[in-house]
Formats: C-alpha cells, sequence, structure tokens
C-alpha cells in the first residue's frame, strides 16, 4: 500500500460512511456537514452503530469525546465500548447517546468563574462538521464543551459560532451582488507550525525546558542563525526521520501534511498543513502538535512548541493563513485576471481592511500570551502591534475604486539566463514584517503563538469580518445602483480606515512613531493586551453575533489572566531551584578549583595575575548570584494579592529573572565547560 492509499485510513470520512451508511443518513449528515444543516435525532443511532462497527474493525476498544478547554491543549476521558453480556461474555456497546452528548468533570478544567467549584458537571457535545478518527486504538470524537448552563467552556464552541455569523453576512452580502447560489461561505485557514528539536537526553538534563518549555539560562553559542546557512538548508537525518515518520502518521488521521523545511534558527524546523475549514484546522492543528511531541519522542528527540525556547534567536510562530470560500468552491479573495472590475473580490477585501482596523486591539488580544511577548518584535516576528499589508496595487485599488484605469501589464523576473522559463511576477509581494498580509488570496496572520490554538485568532477574524458585512449590506440594501455603492465603500473604507494599511518595514523606529503618530493600538505585552477583553467594543463585537456573551467575555479574561500569573511563577519557581541546586554549587565548585589551582602555584613561589582574576570573578560570581537569587525570592514571597498582581509580576519578577539570567549567562561563559551543571545551547542547537 502506496501513502496515498493510507492517508484517511484512520477517518471515519466521506468514503467510509457512503460505504456504512444507508444514502439517506449519508446525505442528511451530509447536509450537517457540508451545509450547516441542523442535526436531526433520527440519524444518530444508525451513525453510531456504522461508527462503532467501523471503529471495532481499526482496533479501537474505547472511544472519548475530544474537546479544547480554555487550555491551548486538546484532552479527553476514554471510555470502553465493553459491556458484560447475559451469559458472561462481552459486548461492544455504543449508543447514540455516547456519540451525540458526554458528562465530564469540568471542575479540573478552567472556567473562569462560570462555573462554581462545587459544580463538576459539564456537557460534550459531538461536533459533525469535524472528523472522527481512530488513534492508539481510540475512538476520538472532536467535541464542544460547555457547562450546564449552555457557556461556551472551550475554543470550538465560540468559533463555530464565529464561523456561522460570518457566513450569514457574507451570504447577505454575495446575495445583493447576485450570488443566488451560494449558500454557506467557510473560513478557510492553513496553519503553519513552527518547532525546534533537540536531543531527548540533553533535554531530560534541563529542568527548565522540561517544566517551562524554555531555556531560562543559557549563554549564546558561538554561531547561531548569522550565516543562515539553516533555513531550507540539507535537513539533519534524525530530523529527516522524524519528518518522515511525521508525516505518514498525520497521513493516516487525514491531515494534509503538505511542506516541511528547516527554519531559520538551528534546529528550528516548520510543517505546513493543507487548507481545511477553520474549524477542521483548529482540530488538526491540536492533533500535529500532539504528533509533534509523541514521535518526537519515539525518535529520542523532544519537539519545543514554546514561542522562544531559546534567547537571542529566531522564535516560533503559528502563522495562520486565512482566505473565504463559498460552498461551490470559489475563493472570495481570488482577484482574477481583473481585479478592478470584480466587485466580490472588492468588497470582500474592503471588508478585512475596515475590520482589522476597528478592532486591531482585538486581534492582538488574540495572541497574547506570556510566551508570545518573547518573541513578537524581533527576529522575524512581527511587531506587538496591528497593520496591514496589501501591496500598492491593491492599495490604490481601493483608494481608487471605480475609477477608470489601464490594467497594469504583466511583469515578469528577469533572471537573466536564456534557458530558463519565464518566471511571471506576482501582484504583492510577502511582506515578513508585516503582521497582517495579503498574498495573493488570502491573508496572512503572522503573530499567533507557536503552542497557541488557533481557535481565538479565527473566532476574532470571522466576527470582525462579519461586522464589516453587515455594515456594507445595510448600505447595498439602500441602493439600486449596486456597483457604484459598492465603489464608494470602498473609497470610504480607504479613506476612513486607510491608517492600518503600511507596505514597508514594520521593524523600522520611524514606522513606530508613525504608528502612534495614526492612533494605531502598540500594546507590547500580554496583560495590557489581555485587558483588551473589558474594553466595550470587544464585548459589542461578540455580543452582537452572539459568539461571546459578556459573561463568557469576563471568564476568558479571568481565564487568561490566571494562565498569565501560573506560568511567570512558574518559571520563577524553576529559575530558583536550577541556581539553588545547579548553578551557584557548580560556580562554588568552580571557584574552589581554581582557587586550589592559584595556591599550589603560589606554594612554588610562583604568582598568576590572570589566575587571581579568574578566582575573583567566579568568587564575585557566587556573590552577585545569591544575592539576585535572594532578590527574586523575596520578590515573590512579597506577591500581592488581587488587582494589583499581574502587574507586579510584569513590573518586579520579570525583570528579576532577567537580571539573574544575564548574570549566570555572563558566569557560564567563564568557566569550564565541564564544570557547567546543564547542556549548553552550543549542545542543544548543534547535537541533533
Amino acid at each position: 500500500m502506496n501513502f496515498l492509499d493510507e492517508f484517511g485510513c484512520q477517518v471515519f470520512n466521506d468514503t467510509v460512511m457512503r460505504r456504512v451508511l444507508s444514502p439517506e443518513i449519508y446525505e442528511r449528515l451530509r447536509l450537517t456537514r457540508r451545509e450547516g444543516k441542523r442535526l436531526s435525532d433520527t440519524v444518530a443511532q444508525p451513525v453510531a452503530s456504522a461508527m462503532l462497527e467501523w471503529a471495532l474493525g481499526q482496533g479501537a476498544t474505547h472511544y472519548v469525546h475530544w474537546f479544547m478547554p480554555m487550555t491551548d491543549t486538546a484532552v479527553g476521558k476514554s471510555e470502553s465500548f465493553l459491556m458484560p453480556g447475559p451469559d458472561g461474555k462481552a459486548l461492544a456497546e455504543f449508543s447514540s447517546r455516547a456519540l451525540v452528548q458526554g458528562e465530564p468533570d469540568a471542575s479540573s478544567f478552567p472556567s473562569g468563574g462560570i462555573r462554581n467549584t462545587f459544580e463538576a458537571r459539564g456537557y460534550t457535545a459531538w461536533d459533525p462538521t469535524s472528523p472522527v478518527f481512530v488513534k492508539d486504538r481510540i475512538l476520538y470524537i472532536p467535541t464542544a464543551f460547555c457547562s450546564p448552563s449552555g457557556d461556551a467552556l472551550d475554543h470550538k464552541t465560540p468559533l463555530l459560532r464565529a464561523m456561522d455569523a460570518l457566513s450569514a453576512q457574507a451570504v447577505r452580502v454575495l446575495r445583493l451582488l447576485g450570488d443566488g447560489e451560494t449558500q454557506r461561505v467557510i473560513p478557510q485557514v492553513g496553519a503553519e507550525q513552527e518547532y525546534f528539536l533537540v536531543d531527548r537526553a540533553l533535554y531530560e538534563q534541563r529542568l527548565d525546558l522540561k517544566l517551562c518549555g524554555r531555556t531560562l539560562l543559557g549563554a549564546p553559542p558561538p554561531k547561531t542563525q548569522e550565516l543562515d546557512d539553516h533555513y531550507y538548508g540539507r535537513v539533519r537525518i534524525r530530523v529527516a526521520a522524524f519528518m518522515h515518520e511525521l508525516d505518514e502518521t498525520l497521513w493516516r488521521l487525514g491531515v494534509a501534511a503538505k511542506t516541511k523545511h528547516n527554519e531559520v534558527a538551528p534546529t528550528q524546523h516548520e510543517l505546513a498543513c493543507v487548507y481545511d475549514s477553520a474549524n477542521v484546522t483548529c482540530d488538526n492543528n491540536q492533533l500535529v502538535m500532539e504528533t509533534m511531541k509523541v514521535v518526537a519522542k519515539r525518535q529520542n528527540l523532544a519537539c519545543l512548541l514554546h514561542e522562544k525556547p531559546f534567547a537571542r534567536v529566531n522564535g516560533s510562530g503559528k502563522h495562520n493563513n486565512f482566505s473565504l470560500s463559498t460552498d461551490k468552491g470559489h475563493n472570495l479573495l481570488s482577484p482574477g485576471a481583473s481585479p478592478e472590475n470584480n466587485l466580490v473580490f472588492l468588497l470582500f477585501l474592503a471588508a478585512f481592511v475596515r475590520g482589522v482596523d476597528r478592532y486591531g486591539a482585538q486581534l492582538r488580544l488574540s495572541t497574547a500570551t506570556p510566551n508570545n511577548d518573547h518573541r513578537l518584535g524581533g527576529f522575524e516576528a512581527p511587531p506587538a502591534m496591528i497593520s496591514m499589508f496589501l501591496g500598492d496595487r491593491f492599495a490604490n485599488m481601493l483608494r481608487h475604486c471605480g475609477d477608470p484605469c489601464s490594467p497594469p501589464a504583466e511583469s515578469h523576473v528577469k533572471t537573466g539566463v536564456a534557458t530558463m522559463p519565464e518566471v511571471l511576477g506576482d501582484d504583492s509581494d510577502r511582506n515578513r514584517t508585516s503582521p497582517f498580509a495579503f498574498t495573493g488570496n488570502k491573508f496572512e496572520f503572522r503573530m499567533v503563538g507557536s503552542s497557541q490554538s488557533v481557535a481565538l485568532a479565527n473566532t476574532t477574524l470571522c466576527a470582525i469580518l462579519a461586522d464589516s458585512l453587515d455594515f456594507f449590506a445595510s448600505s447595498l440594501e439602500q441602493t439600486d445602483n449596486i456597483t457604484a455603492t459598492v465603489h464608494q465603500l470602498c473609497r470610504q473604507t480607504a479613506e476612513q480606515h486607510g491608517r492600518i494599511l503600511f507596505n514597508g518595514n514594520n521593524y523600522s523606529p520611524e514606522w513606530v512613531a508613525e504608528a502612534k503618530r495614526r492612533g494605531l493600538p502598540i500594546i507590547t505585552n500580554a496583560l495590557d493586551a489581555i485587558e483588551v477583553w473589558n474594553d466595550p467594543a470587544t464585548r459589542d463585537l461578540f455580543g452582537r453575533f452572539s459568539i461571546l456573551s459578556e459573561r463568557e467575555c469576563r471568564s476568558r479574561y479571568d481565564v487568561m489572566m490566571e494562565n498569565y500569573r501560573k506560568i511567570i511563577l512558574i518559571e520563577a519557581s524553576t529559575l530558583l531551584e536550577m541556581m539553588r541546586r545547579q548553578v551557584i554549587p557548580a560556580v562554588i565548585s568552580a571557584a574552589g578549583k581554581s582557587a586550589s589551582c592559584l595556591a599550589a602555584i603560589r606554594s612554588v613561589g610562583l604568582n598568576n595575575s590572570i589566575l587571581f582574576q579568574h578566582v575573583e570573578r567566579l568568587n564575585n560570581a557566587v556573590t552577585s548570584l545569591t544575592e539576585q537569587s535572594q532578590a527574586l525570592q523575596r520578590d515573590v514571597c512579597a506577591l500581592p494579592c488581587g488587582e494589583g498582581e499581574n502587574r507586579y509580576i510584569r513590573d518586579i519578577i520579570r525583570p528579576d529573572m532577567e537580571r539573574l539570567r544575564v548574570l549566570s549567562d555572563t558566569t557560564e561563559q567563564w568557566m569550564d565547560g565541564k564544570d557547567w551543571p546543564m547542556p549548553t545551547y552550543t549542545d542543544l542547537m548543534h547535537r541533533v
């Protein structure tokens, strides 16, 4: 069997459903999956029976309602199909109730105050729009997760609501533009997953990597990414074996892993998958992250998904490529041969411009984590402020929409080699410094962190587009001249919201000053970004389209604030333990050995001022490391309770940790490598 035959072999997909379901049941399920029609109760039992038979044939013994609580991970509780029979034999049982609904213990998952501690019950509900699959002899059923009151306790539920809201407004606009066929518009997403791989044995020797996912200490190695020789370079043998197994594992699960290559930093890599609906892509990306970790362990490697595992080198993001497709397969962001006359393309392009300008702070909120703070703003990550890149052609097209103009001639890239075929130039560049760039027929949102779920970012994108399309539809419904009104709306959008457009270098100090002058939101840290949940505009946006209620918005604010506190305090405690049990004892030992060498030299009547300075430097390092560790410990113990807790963590604890790191990293560079108590950056980044 070749890899094409194996693709999706562990998925309860259309091919399987056509084979095991009656035509009537298949068609009713298809309407739910493809057109968003409500699933009838009478469909669930025959589907459950067919699903059980198929799963048993795949070797499954258990099933799990697989959901995404507000922790950026996917979880579930396994239940066996086994039921004792009347004759002492075992039976396999899987009812429609077991497929459609579960009741997991919700007490262990964050709720942000939606439920009380003593109210443990939660509900999972089958999401028939995302495929069921078998993995590790378990039938995985993608589900939503909610409280008894129906409040969303997960990432999936708001995303599905937002997709419905976007579809409703998009179809409304398309009807006004003369499209009488489209029944549904689906946000299509492709997620590029960046990650690091390190040797497993070295990983196990680093407490910070095991507990925090990033190195809290580490002096820079002699070489990192200065020569740009790693990006797209030859894949190392161990990494190639990992990538091969990862591809095959994901393909069997129906995840269309497409592109793999080295990234910019040593031992950094990327995997990109083929586009799918935003919901399915979100589920698939959780599978990708989970599978990466499992496969890496089998290959004696460790996969690091943290946004900044290593200081001073490229961080890892999750570029979220977003487009819109009709149920007929038409990409609404495809310019076509004559984009200046393509009313659908122009209006949907304008909808993005208006939405991103009005709700830039909300987009920044969707990427707000303490981990991402380490990454944004440098080493090819976009800065922590929102702008859009359209390229000159499409920006001018909006500004002068409807004006007579001659279409630009096709441009060709001249290689200067006669035997090579002509290369057609693109209308838009790939501005890698822009957080939100148009790249031909999609937008690339580059701010999402590598360890994040892509759900909140896409929920927000769907919401802001629904808002813009609702606004445009209201104008179009009042006019008899659709074409002239579309042109007017595009020009007004460019005039009123053109401040968000910037085609230059987003890293430049001049742009920071210009962004301030334009009044764009510049939110440099996660804590300030999380506060955007309390902005009335946020509550209005999500509430107006029934995506998140005010109560659900508040819960997410509380959960994100709690995560911020926990993550940084875990890092601070880990750093203190590494100081107490590894670094300071190692420096004391090294100072003692050096002092013994100095004493031995002096005992024979010789003196060495360089060795004396080295001993003095190590002795001073013991003092400074101890004093700064004590300062960090005192500040952790003095952590206030209440409203100012997280600001104290950001403004006091984090700077303490950075000062301690600088002292440690400086000391590391003067230590004998054999005396340093943990693998160094050179070990971690150049031994795979």
